[in-house]
């Protein structure tokens, strides 16, 4: 069992009381944090506002080289990482060391990106109301970044802020989910810990909406980034005043299978897209239009391919996918089996539980107005709804409030075109699952999916603004 503690700088501290983190699979305690109020995030705040003079000031090379040396301690433990996850979390072991090489990655990816950090000359004297004389414009640290994580990634996501804001030179107040203390504490001990670290430049509270509403209302932020709920998301968009707002929120992925397909290859890759890391993740894929023409062909292939797959203990290497997040995701996901099956659908794999362990469902003849589609599930189901083509697929994909990412599984290159013309959302994929995510390109949604993007070089561009400067 890890005692994670919290961060005041680089100061480390407890508080007398405590909660625990169980694990979601046996209901073990594996971590226990200290339990945060509205005053620890404003103190936080003050620390990370005074160290804001020196981290805007640390040269790039120490920044480079600290993210550098955090990616290197990181891969010296590399198990305790993923085991921690698993133990947190539930995520399946053989997914969790996957997250720990990523978000080893998302830290060299960008301090490479670090590199690239540059401004352009501005010709002042383009213009008859110019002026001859040096200009251009450049980016500089924005300053203090508050940054909320969630459980489904908690390391990498974690990542995806902690290295761009901190390389850009901001000062960090970092609230980690609740569901994860351990593998927030463990990874910004490496930055804390690092010789090339800039003094009190992180700090770690923990806590649920008291300390994120102290943290996003503080006037001291200039940066919140945050990945969660559109609720959660709303609120903070009300609330945040006049600052610089990253929201990763929630998604509704859909793709389209289109009759020229490889009906074997779709199948198989939208049984993974649906149900990795158990359907809890904002580009899982839960809405699939299937032509008319291989519809009942894709049905029975994806319902087999649902049946192959290892549901049990995350602790075996060969596991595809343990336990939901707790006991009230396993509700829900039964309430929405449940609610689909009375408006008229029909469950060709899964829809049960089993030994405490949701199965990984899918739905069939399914329709539009069904709120299993109209709404994010987040949970191992996805929807099978039959289509007269790809007029009729792309309408239904873009009718969503959602628009995060979407793919289509295709042999026609006009259709390849015209997905990449008319789907609206933040990232297409063709001939894979939208459940794809490469962590060096950008990522982020449209509609209520979101504002801003991750990504190391795009994530820079949240944590610093553009300054101008002329010289006569």
């Amino acid at each position: 069992m890890i005692e994670a503690k919290l961060f005041m700088g680089s100061k480390e501290e407890s508080r007398s009381e405590r909660a625990e983190r169980r694990s979601p699979y046996d209901g073990r305690v594996v971590s226990t944090h200290p339990v945060c109020g509205a005053a620890d995030a404003e103190a936080a705040l003050k620390v990370a506002e005074a160290a804001f003079a020196r981290s805007k000031k640390a040269p790039l090379s120490q920044r480079i080289a600290w993210l550098r040396d955090v990616a290197a301690k990181l891969k010296e433990q590399k198990e305790l990482f993923a085991e921690t996850i698993t133990d947190e979390i539930g995520k399946p072991l053989m997914f969790s060391r996957i997250e720990v090489e990523r978000c080893i990655e998302t830290v060299e990816l960008t301090a490479d990106a670090l590199t690239h950090l540059r401004g352009e000359t501005i010709p002042t004297d383009a213009t008859p109301s110019g002026k001859a004389s040096t200009a251009f414009w450049r980016r500089v640290p924005a300053g203090v970044a508050v940054a909320i994580t969630p459980f489904n990634f908690p390391l990498n996501l974690t990542a995806h802020k902690l290295a761009p804001a901190l390389g850009a030179g901001c000062s960090v107040v970092l609230k980690p989910t609740p569901e994860a203390p351990a593998t927030a504490y463990l990874f910004a001990k490496l930055f804390i810990g690092s010789e090339y670290a800039v003094e009190d430049a992180l700090s770690v509270v923990y806590g649920d909406a008291e300390v994120g509403s102290a943290l996003v209302t503080s006037p001291i932020p200039r940066v919140i980034s945050f990945t969660g709920s559109v609720p959660v998301g709303k609120i903070i968009t009300k609330s945040a005043g006049i600052k610089k707002v990253s929201l990763e929120l929630g998604g509704n992925a859909a793709t389209f299978v289109e009759r020229s397909a490889d009906i074997a290859h779709a199948a198989a890759r939208c049984a993974f897209g649906a149900f990795v890391n158990s359907g809890q993740v904002c580009i899982s894929l839960q809405r699939i239009y299937v032509d008319a023409a291989v519809y009942d062909e894709f049905a029975a292939a994806i319902a087999e391919e649902t049946k192959r797959l290892k549901v049990g203990s995350p602790y075996e290497d060969d596991t595809f996918m343990g336990p939901l997040i707790d006991e009230e995701a396993n509700e829900r996901a039964m309430n929405w089996v449940e609610s689909a099956k009375k408006e008229g659908a029909r469950v060709v794999a899964g829809g049960e539980m089993r030994e405490g362990l949701f199965l990984p469902t899918v739905m069939a003849d399914v329709t539009d107005e069904m709120k299993i589609v109209c709404e994010e599930v987040f949970a191992p189901i996805v929807s099978l709804v039959r289509v007269e083509g790809f007029d009729e697929a792309v309408k239904k994909m873009n009718d969503s409030p959602y628009g995060l990412q979407f793919s289509i599984f295709t042999n026609d290159l006009g259709l390849t075109r015209r997905a990449l013309e008319e789907f609206e959302c933040g990232g297409i994929v063709v001939n894979d699952v939208p459940t794809v995510r490469f962590d060096i390109q950008p990522y982020g949604g449209m509609k209520l999916s979101g504002v801003g993007r991750e990504g190391p070089e795009f994530a820079l561009e949240e944590f610093t603004e553009i300054q101008s400067a002329v010289i006569f």
